[in-house]
């Protein structure tokens, strides 16, 4: 006799954006039950997207009630720390979605406790601000970003990503790297991805792309905790502390982002409900 499996709900949203096909997808996991590390990163890998999030549900027939919850995040290869885009792609799945009787919820993260308000303008997210300290541009990795020249190199050991700074707009989006190249990099600092960002024209402060090979994401379309780092590195420079953002990836991702005067960053954007099933083990 076959062993019967275990289900629990799944959802695909795509976050930074308020229409389908645009911003980035999440899978979001609702468990009420641990499961092993290994049993999830195999979930991930199903999926197959930059990040599949497990939001912890203590009662699922209650989940209204709940303001509380415990989140964490997987690319297809590792468990990270810090994920934006699937953190709102949850949120709008407990306000919108489920309607909990909450305006405001906190999860229990790797990061610390990060928090999520359903606003008039969409999801506001309150996350560490992660300033990057200016360093020197490892030359290997230029070479694979097919750059000759930058402005500035700086990098944040936070969340372990280095961020290159070019001369335009157009310079970000027609780059394309080497990432067999870039995973071979040897450095003396560890690296979750590369931002390459650049000054804004028209209705956005800076745009930016992120790369992150090295967690099994070649080019990850809109990255929310990459403006962890563009935010505090671009208000110092614009002196800004409210800026609207860009993600140059396929599908591009708005990201609206605020430095209140407490080492936090708070950012804002939409979602887009995509997909809802179950999900077998």
């Amino acid at each position: 006799m076959k062993e019967e499996k275990e289900m629990f709900p799944i959802y695909q949203i795509d976050a930074f954006t308020d229409e389908p096909f645009k911003g980035n997808p999440a899978a979001i996991c609702l468990l009420s039950k641990d499961y092993p590390d290994r049993v999830l990163q195999n979930i991930a890998a199903e999926m197959n997207l930059s990040e599949t999030a497990f939001l912890y549900i203590s009662d699922k027939q209650n989940i209204c009630k709940q303001k509380r919850f415990r989140l964490r995040w997987f690319t297809p290869q590792v468990e990270v720390n810090l994920c934006g885009h699937a953190t709102l792609a949850t949120s709008h799945l407990l306000f919108h979605i489920h309607k909990i009787d909450s305006d405001y919820v906190t999860y229990e993260t790797l990061s610390g406790e990060l928090s999520a308000t359903k606003t008039e303008n969409g999801v506001l997210l309150d996350f560490p601000m992660n300033k990057p300290e200016l360093i020197e541009p490892p030359l290997e990795l230029l070479e694979a970003l097919g750059l000759k020249t930058v402005i500035a190199t700086a990098y944040s050991s936070d969340v372990e990503d280095i961020l290159v700074e070019i001369e335009d707009m157009s310079a970000v989006k027609s780059l394309k790297p080497k990432f067999n190249n870039l995973k071979q990099i040897s450095t003396d600092i560890p690296i979750r991805g590369v931002i390459v960002t650049a000054k804004g024209e028209d209705k956005y402060d800076f745009v930016s792309r992120f790369f992150g090979p090295w967690v099994g994401i070649d080019e990850d379309p809109v990255t929310g905790s990459a403006h962890t780092i563009l935010a505090p590195y671009w208000a110092e420079k614009l002196n800004k502390s409210v800026m609207k953002a860009y993600q140059m990836s396929n599908r591009g991702g708005e990201v609206h982002v605020k430095l209140p005067s407490n080492d936090r960053v708070e950012l804002v954007g939409n979602s887009f409900l995509v997909l809802k099933g179950e999900f077998y083990v």
